[in-house]
């Protein structure tokens, strides 16, 4: 991951889940995003956390 933010749809595709479903990530506090103006945007370092919490709870 090169990127330091990501849209929710380039988000979604990197978790290869639906937009939905990363929505009910960020409603649930699972997943930390931020808006800038109109725009979701997660940052990187978010989504190794998210995926790093999510697997311990697996």
């Amino acid at each position: 991951m090169n990127d330091l933010v990501f849209t929710v749809d380039e988000a979604a595709e990197r978790l290869r889940v639906s937009r939905w479903t990363l929505y009910a990530l960020i409603r649930s506090n699972q997943l930390r995003s931020f808006k800038v103006g109109r725009r979701r945007l997660i940052e990187a370092e978010a989504l190794t956390e998210c995926i790093k919490t999510l697997a311990e709870v697996a």
